[in-house]
């Protein structure tokens, strides 16, 4: 029971922050908001303040800010009159811009502060080793290959074309998520090898493996001054492995690894089990991953729609109604499905 009321919990923070920005930013430039809602579906209650009903509504997966000027406000609001100027499509275009990134900036917003924190509490943090090999693992693909220890890793391709280039040791950990063969680039007492390997599945460790070690990471000392830059530390670097996944995603990569709401319960479980510093952590990762999600260029996202407002304000008209409803949909219809995959996911993983 107690994981539910905190799973609960969890998405209810991370829903009201996000939707909080939108509400904040709407009201700041004038826009009418006919409903500030948590939840979706049947309304269980609601509350109106000035002239926005605040709403709790049955299926806790989302939420919402109706604004005036938004697609079909007055089919769904037809008994309300509003004042001439303060629909969202009377603003200019970078206010209209504002107001559909402040949910993204809140999210950000609240990982950065939880993460600032943590490593306070903690008062130490591990940062993460350059990429550089400092073993090499007996039998493995690596020593085969030709690796030396203090082999610098500077460039990594894979047969597919898409390459990176380490600035950690976890970010080519993060790039190697198959058996294609990579073409790795080392720097070697001065000079540059290319070498060829292919990763082996780990069963250990649950992920692919070419065999080579990093160094120990070293430990801070984290206090009041410094809690900013190594909160924010931690958080740029969950972003880099966050970012990388959405590219394997797109690559057709990592797709197993996803998770929906099922997945969310359980790691709500495990994460409540190990205190509530993890707890907090968890509340920071989704909404970190939140946030992330809804800047990507999807029509039914912020920042797609962000994309779109700056795409009419440099031709200086809207896009075609008929464009813009079959991208939507289109959207919708490819996050619907997606939702189902990642919850069917989660059911086999549960047996």
């Amino acid at each position: 029971m107690l994981t539910f009321i905190l799973f609960i919990l969890l998405f209810t923070v991370i829903i009201m922050i996000h939707e909080a920005g939108h509400l904040l930013a709407a009201k700041k430039f004038g826009v009418y908001c006919y409903e500030f809602s948590f939840g979706m579906g049947p309304l269980l209650f609601s509350k109106k303040f000035k002239e926005t009903q605040y709403s709790i509504r049955a299926l806790p997966i989302g939420g919402y800010v109706a604004m005036a000027g938004e697609d079909s406000d007055e089919e769904v609001y037809p008994d309300v009159k509003v004042p001439e100027g303060r629909r969202i499509t009377d603003l200019v275009w970078w206010k209209r811009a504002i107001i559909q990134l402040a949910g993204i900036f809140n999210n950000i917003l609240l990982a950065y502060f939880i993460f600032c924190m943590v490593v306070l509490a903690a008062g130490r943090i591990s940062t993460s080793p350059e990429p550089v090999v400092d073993s090499i693992i007996a039998g493995s693909p690596a020593e085969t290959a030709g690796f030396e220890e203090g082999d610098k890793i500077v460039k990594i391709v894979k047969e597919d074309g898409s390459s990176i280039k380490p600035a950690e040791f976890i970010d080519m950990q993060t790039f190697v998520t198959d058996d294609s063969t990579l073409t790795i680039t080392v720097e070697r007492d001065g000079t540059e090898e290319v070498m060829s390997v292919t990763p082996i599945y780990d069963e250990n460790e649950e992920r692919y493996m070419i065999g080579v070690n990093a160094a120990k990471s070293k430990a801070v000392d984290v206090n009041l001054a410094n809690c900013w830059y190594y909160g924010g530390y931690e958080m740029i670097m969950l972003t880099r492995l966050m970012f990388q996944a959405i590219v394997n995603i797109f690559q057709g990569a990592g797709l197993s690894n996803l998770s929906g709401p099922v997945g969310i319960y359980q790691a709500t479980d495990t994460y409540v089990k190990m205190g509530f510093e993890s707890y907090l952590l968890l509340i920071a990762q989704l909404s970190l991953n939140l946030g992330i999600f809804n800047a990507l260029p999807l029509p039914v996202l912020d920042g797609g729609q962000f994309v779109i407002t700056v795409a009419e304000a440099v031709a200086h008209r809207r896009l075609n109604e008929k464009i813009r409803v079959g991208l939507m949909l289109t959207c919708w219809a490819l996050l619907i499905g997606l939702m189902v995959y990642v919850t069917w996911n989660d059911i086999i993983r549960l047996f």
